[in-house]
């Protein structure tokens, strides 16, 4: 199943239809009240939370990044016997998916813009964030949920980004901060990408960017892959930019894999030009068997070919086996060719052993 398969969720059974514009199509089990957020998102939280009676969880609305569907699924099988679910606010092993709407199996189905936020708080903290589009229909299981109108989207970001570098929450608060249609969401992942942060929060940081921020995100990106002093930093830009939708990410891919001063990281670039960049892709790749000083990168790049489809990465497997000068590459390129199990490598050690 390809990592962008759309899986929508429409709940059936006993649920609240929302009345408040930006509130979920259906909330199921909950007990739910609305509260203005005209003071500010912030000073409506402290209001809450020190109310007494505080909710178990805090939500709002806001618009959302295009092209997203963010329901739910099990296993594999739900998905086999029906797109049809509910989203478990309670329930951390039903997964949450972040899902091209425009994939094949998303015709005919309407997309939503809005990006839903519940925050769950434990002695007046945020523990949790968990996100989804307002098409989905969420269980609240039996908990408050306070929701909150005229959350402005920048009030919003500033309120995720401070909690995104928590242990507990910051996972969840991140990935809301990237599906926000707002610049300030460019802005916080440029802060929560900066040398400063944890690296946890780095890494995390740059695969939003690629995966969700468009065009700003890829260039944050290019900066990152160009300056950053990080190596462990720079490996999983290389993954970032395997996921960004911008034509120029293939480009700064092979830069990186042939001028950035770490082996390690010139090969994770090379792994994912093998999943991402076809034909550019493969001859990036040759180019670093052939010409790469390190016999480490050369070996991680006869791996990349082994990534490639089979019509293109066997004949280049058995091109590096029989011509490379390098007997460790050359080795490596055997291996791989073993492991195939294609009619053409298996012609190829008849070849040699016949010699």
């Amino acid at each position: 199943m390809k990592m962008r398969t759309q899986i929508f969720l429409i709940t059936l059974g006993l649920s609240v239809a929302a009345a408040v514009q930006g509130q979920p199509a259906q909330i199921a089990h909950g007990h739910l009240h609305t509260e203005a957020a005209a003071g500010g998102l912030e000073k409506t939280i402290s209001k809450l939370l020190s109310s007494g009676a505080s909710p178990s969880w805090i939500a709002w609305s806001e618009p959302m990044v295009e092209h997203r569907y963010q329901c739910c699924f099990q296993t594999s099988q739900d998905w086999d016997r029906s797109p049809c679910g509910r989203c478990f606010l309670d329930d951390e092993h039903r997964n949450t998916a972040h899902i091209d709407s425009d994939s094949d199996d998303c015709s005919g189905l309407d997309v939503s813009r809005t990006l839903l936020v519940f925050v769950w708080f434990e002695e007046k903290q945020p523990s949790r964030v968990r996100t989804f589009s307002q098409d989905c229909a969420v269980d609240a299981g039996g908990q408050n949920v306070a929701w909150l109108t005229g959350v402005a989207p920048a009030e919003s970001v500033a309120f995720l980004e401070r909690i995104a570098s928590d242990g507990s929450a910051g996972h969840g608060a991140m990935a809301a901060i990237a599906m926000h249609d707002d610049p300030s969401a460019d802005a916080a992942l440029e802060r929560l990408v900066g040398p400063g942060q944890p690296h946890a929060v780095r890494r995390q940081a740059t695969f939003w960017l690629g995966n969700a921020r468009g065009r700003r995100g890829y260039e944050i990106l290019r900066q990152l892959a160009r300056s950053d002093p990080s190596d462990e930093l720079r490996k999983h830009v290389t993954f970032a930019l395997s996921q960004s939708r911008e034509p120029e990410a293939v480009d700064t891919l092979i830069g990186m894999a042939r001028n950035d001063r770490a082996p390690e990281v010139r090969g994770q670039a090379l792994f994912w030009l093998a999943q991402k960049a076809g034909k550019k892709g493969a001859a990036a790749i040759e180019e670093a068997i052939r010409d790469d000083p390190e016999t480490e990168v050369k070996k991680k790049a006869v791996f990349a070919l082994t990534q490639l489809p089979k019509d293109e990465g066997v004949p280049q497997l058995i091109r590096v086996a029989r011509t490379n000068r390098n007997p460790a590459v050359r080795k490596q390129a055997f291996f791989w060719l073993g492991q195939s199990k294609d009619p053409r490598a298996l012609a190829f050690f008849e070849e040699v052993l016949l010699k």
